[in-house]
């Protein structure tokens, strides 16, 4: 196995052009299903298409899908959502902080660490007071009560993000992925391939794409694969195991950042 350092260069080395053309060759259009922001069942890979899930009728998919109000506190219909997977796209911290400001500019009101991001659940068991407890590594975007994305929001069956300009770079880049160690793999199989680039599953594959449009995607591809291994790195050379004795929390996120409380507050060393 490569070491994350050499996985790195790879990562700078990429040619975009490249990227680009392979991106060309499988094709993709999004189609705005929002299957990439929302909870799934557990028979689907990664995603569940717009309103699916969530009940029958209309009033039943607006009551996750949100609308108008606060989208941190979106009720789940019990009826329908005890079996959904939540959503989990990894968040680096810069990211965190500026889709807060994106929050509060769009909604005008103020959005912390936790009303962005949630630890990353893997490896986490729930403690006596219903809270993650344990050590983990990264964050995951917040969800709602019905596990989609909290900043996702669905019109007229068609789904949108409210802070699609500050969107972290998973989600810019889905549905594609970069085969290097190291790197976030989207949920599920790839389900296509290109040279490096893998395609996962999206109803938005194999439509046309414009040149353009595929070098944008490209470039945050790139980016997205340089960023990942930059933020491993970071985490392991900043793991600290005693962190946990310090914590006034029972969870422990390790980001590049260092050791943090579930809601985002840094451990301070000894």
């Amino acid at each position: 196995m490569e070491s994350l350092e050499a996985e790195l260069e790879r990562a700078r080395d990429l040619d975009p052009g490249d990227l680009a053309d392979a991106i060309e060759s499988i094709g993709f259009e999004c189609t705005r299903c929002g299957g990439c922001c929302t909870g799934y069942a557990p028979d689907e890979p990664g995603g569940a298409p717009a309103g699916e899930g969530h009940g029958e009728d209309d009033a039943d998919a607006a009551s996750c899908h949100g609308g108008e109000g606060d989208h941190r506190d979106v009720p789940a219909d019990p009826d329908t959502d005890d079996d959904r997977e939540p959503h989990t796209a990894t968040v680096f911290p810069d990211e965190v902080r500026a889709v807060a400001d994106a929050a509060e500019a769009e909604f005008g009101e103020s959005y912390d660490w936790r009303d962005v991001a949630r630890p990353m659940p893997f490896g986490l068991s729930e403690g006596d007071d219903g809270e993650p407890a344990g050590e983990t590594f990264e964050w995951a975007l917040a969800t709602d009560d019905c596990g989609d994305c909290t900043f996702y929001e669905e019109t007229g069956g068609q789904g949108a993000c409210t802070v699609h300009d500050a969107r972290p770079l998973i989600c810019r880049t889905y549905p594609f992925s970069v085969a290097l160690e190291g790197t976030n793999q989207p949920m599920g199989e790839a389900v296509d391939e290109a040279g490096v680039v893998r395609a996962h599953e999206c109803e938005g594959l194999g439509r046309d794409i414009s040149r353009e449009d595929a070098e944008g995607l490209a470039a945050s591809l790139k980016e997205r694969a340089v960023r990942e291994l930059e933020e491993a790195i970071g985490v392991r050379d900043g793991y600290d195991p005693t962190a946990a004795g310090r914590a006034e929390s029972d969870a422990v996120v390790f980001d590049s950042e260092g050791p943090k409380e579930a809601d985002g507050t840094p451990i301070d060393g000894d």
